[in-house]
């Protein structure tokens, strides 16, 4: 007779890893269906081979950080917090450290020490492993997962662990989105966030590999009085327009529209504009006989003078001892407000995350489990919550996942 899993698990990702380890600890049989030739490919780059794999702060704060959904996340992560996930990979052997802004860190700064760990520990929970590509999930009793490579997998309950659409390279395709509606449910259509902007000035790549630091970076929607996104932080100038993460972060709260967002970068926000125009005056001073496009070393990147210089509109080669009052108005206003126009996102295979996926009010915030298809779930990615860069979409996956295995554990067998 055909064996009948427990559960199957869809993805070999952070989510799909552990949910299948936590119910083969849970004594369940449990088959994970991965269609890369190993598990975790795409968490081996996270964090530019890093892997944060979580953020060290409260449940509250968290949600701060989930621009997308945030309540529906409330249950997962009081359940399984970023401290529980800082002690689940310890125990594992895998020793942490936490960096500025709480991000968190495996010591070794090695992602692939984490996807060793989750895969090793699923294997010792006795988690089968399978190299295969499901084309479709059919629901009943029990679900029928047809696979490309011929043949289906029968299980009892089914976790869709598929990931998004960023890094397609990796396996994430968008896979578990036609799942979902095989299942019945609504997806929410995706897109790429936390992703780079293209933006319509060509100075930009001027400046390109430039990065500023402790700048503020304010984003506004035309026509609309309040702005969308004001932080301040660290970006990147780049041959298209601008990365780094405020950018990576504005991004979530934006749509992918040209013209409709301008970008406002405050170069100098520790002053004031009667602060900054004093201290043009004491560097004016000591370059009295300088042209204007080499007096500014002391308060400008070399790579972004020229590009701002042309913005203020004063002729770069002018003495700085024959400025005018209005021309210093000029350049602090330009030095408080470097414009920028957006045209567009760069595409979604370069987001770090996908936004849209499941709606989550087709699924059941407490154990992720669908309301449309009992024994279906859906973790991680799939589902339309995304959080900001620092660990935090990490940590939704592991939350998530284990809300649903705790679930499943605790249904009749």
């Amino acid at each position: 007779m055909e064996r009948v899993y427990s559960a199957a698990v869809i993805g070999g990702g952070p989510a799909g890893l552990m949910a299948a380890g936590l119910l083969g600890q849970g004594g369940l049989p449990v088959l994970l269906l991965e269609k890369n030739d190993q598990p975790g490919k795409k968490l081996r780059i996270t964090g530019k081979g890093r892997c944060n794999l979580t953020n060290n702060c409260e449940v509250e704060d968290f949600l701060r950080n989930v621009p997308r959904n945030p309540r529906f996340l409330y249950s997962a992560l009081y359940g399984f917090t970023p401290q529980d996930t800082m002690a689940f990979f310890e125990g594992l052997g895998v020793p942490l450290k936490t960096e500025r802004g709480d991000r968190v860190f495996p010591q070794s700064d090695r992602a692939g020490d984490v996807v060793d760990a989750l895969t090793n520990w699923c294997r010792a929970q006795g988690v089968e492993f399978r190299q295969g590509e499901v084309e479709a999930v059919a629901p009943g009793a029990p679900f029928s997962l047809s696979l490309k490579e011929g043949g289906a997998v029968s299980a009892h309950r089914v976790v869709v662990a598929t990931g998004g659409l960023s890094y397609p390279q990796t396996g994430s395709t968008g896979d578990g989105y036609r799942f979902a509606r095989q299942l019945g449910h609504t997806v929410t259509p995706p897109g790429p966030s936390l992703v780079p902007l293209r933006c319509g000035e060509q100075w930009c790549k001027n400046c390109q590999g430039l990065s500023l630091k402790n700048v503020t970076l304010t984003v506004e929607e035309v026509g609309k009085r309040r702005p969308v996104f004001c932080e301040l932080g660290e970006m990147l100038f780049t041959h298209f327009g601008v990365s780094g993460p405020l950018v990576l972060s504005a991004s979530c709260h934006m749509e992918d529209a040209p013209g409709r967002y301008r970008l406002h970068i405050d170069l100098k926000p520790g002053l004031t504009r009667e602060a900054l125009d004093r201290r043009l005056l004491r560097d004016f001073e000591e370059y009295r006989n300088k042209n204007l496009q080499n007096a500014l070393g002391k308060l400008l990147p070399q790579k972004l003078i020229g590009s701002y210089v042309a913005l203020t509109g004063i002729p770069g080669e002018k003495k700085v001892n024959q400025l005018t009052q209005a021309e210093r108005g000029e350049m602090v206003r330009v030095m408080k407000d470097l414009p920028l126009t957006v045209s567009g996102f760069r595409p979604a295979a370069e987001g770090i995350v996908t936004r849209g996926g499941v709606s989550v009010r087709e699924v059941d915030p407490g154990s992720c489990q669908s309301k449309r298809c009992p024994g279906a779930y859906f973790v991680g990615e799939v589902l339309d919550v995304d959080g900001y860069t620092g660990g935090f979409n990490l940590q939704i996956a592991f939350s998530t996942a284990v809300a649903a295995a705790r679930d499943i554990l605790a249904q009749p067998r």
